[in-house]
């Protein structure tokens, strides 16, 4: 139950939220808590009600203090969201029912496990969500990756749980990246030293750019190979380049810039980046394009890059975004990723728990058949 000295409200806009509120109530050194982040979204129409993402943050206030909050969207479709329901909505529109608009708790287009209920009240935080959700009139309440602690709350109260799977990489306090190599296979180690040995051969090279010693070029030019990642396969980017602007000026002592270099002897042009974040802790890989296709680039920007930074950083783990098995030969183990569902057709609620139920299992064994080809050397 609600408690009585709460005050539920609902914003739609973070710019009606005190950034030094919001950041002592995420109280998390996770870059994309942070309402630079989530702000610098919205006021790039990125995640606006416009593309399908409207603010509607809920919080908690008591004597005109934030006292918890989640972050909500009202969302009329499931794009950039990483946890599929399609299956779902199509069911409902089978039966002549709307799924959309649905609520989601998430950061927008990233598959980044994290707080979603922020602040000591969570259970009544919860509650509020739920009571939002109905007489709202919304057909449903997902909270996609929230940190497993949050579990049993969500247990509590109905919603049901589902499983995913990500691939993460873990710093087993190596001394560099060849002894990374070492603790591999011999043939995964063979294989990834290939790779880097063909971009080696395009006369590539790297340069890794953190903080101030990111400039507006790089940053123009980071978002011009991440839209062309879409422009490739015919879509539109989910972010602006007002979006990598406000990165740049906001959070750029989170930011690692890959770019990889082509040195034809006469001149030195950039032809692919991957901008990743990190904290002290962890570093996220998250946008990858290139404006020319050169073979193994991809993994080596992406990947050996950063985790040679990892290494040099000690910082411990590095998450490598959404799904790719491909991951694991180049070391990254398969971990659990979790989402939360409150379905609120009592028909369908039972439905998609039976589905659930079956398709943990098919997790279960898909993370077991993971586990079998590590790419480990059996000592690790």
């Amino acid at each position: 139950m609600l408690r009585l000295d709460m005050r539920p409200v609902l914003l739609d806009s973070y710019q009606n939220i005190s950034a030094a509120e919001w950041n002592r109530l995420a109280a998390s050194s996770q870059p994309f808590l942070k309402h630079a982040f989530l702000a610098g979204l919205e006021t790039s129409d990125c995640a606006t009600a416009h593309t399908g993402w409207a603010p509607h943050i809920l919080a908690l206030e008591q004597d005109n203090t934030l006292t918890a909050a989640l972050p909500l969207y009202a969302k009329s479709h499931s794009m950039g969201e990483f946890v599929f329901d399609w299956a779902w909505a199509d069911a409902y529109a089978r039966h002549g029912l709307a799924y959309y608009p649905k609520l989601v708790s998430a950061v927008p287009f990233s598959p980044i496990q994290g707080p979603r209920l922020l602040g000591a009240e969570r259970d009544t935080l919860l509650d509020a969500a739920l009571s939002v959700t109905e007489i709202g009139g919304y057909s449903s309440l997902h909270i996609l990756f929230p940190d497993p602690s949050e579990l049993p709350a969500y247990e509590a109260r109905g919603l049901l749980i589902r499983r995913g799977v990500q691939f993460h990489w873990r710093n087993d306090d190596y001394r560099d990246f060849n002894d990374f190599l070492d603790s591999l296979t011999r043939e995964k180690r063979k294989k990834i030293k290939q790779e880097q040995r063909r971009v080696a051969e395009a006369d590539i090279r790297f340069e890794l750019l953190t903080g101030k010693d990111i400039q507006p070029q790089h940053m123009a030019f980071a978002y011009h190979c991440y839209a062309n990642t879409y422009a490739v396969r015919g879509r539109q980017p989910y972010l602006t380049p007002k979006f990598f602007e406000h990165l740049h000026a906001t959070m750029a002592e989170n930011l690692l810039l890959v770019l990889a270099l082509r040195d034809d002897g006469a001149q030195t042009q950039p032809i692919a980046m991957a901008l990743n974040f990190y904290t002290d802790d962890t570093l996220w890989g998250r946008y990858w394009g290139c404006i020319e296709n050169v073979s193994c680039l991809h993994f080596d920007a992406c990947y050996y890059q950063a985790i040679e930074f990892c290494i040099a950083r000690g910082i411990h783990l590095f998450e490598g975004g959404a799904q790719g098995e491909h991951k694991l030969a180049r070391g990254f183990m398969p971990t659990t990723t979790y989402s939360a569902h409150w379905i609120a057709h009592p028909n369908f609620r039972d439905a998609i728990a039976r589905f659930l139920k079956q398709e943990s299992l098919g997790i279960e064994e898909y993370m077991d058949e993971l586990n079998e080809h590590a790419p480990f050397k059996a000592e690790k």
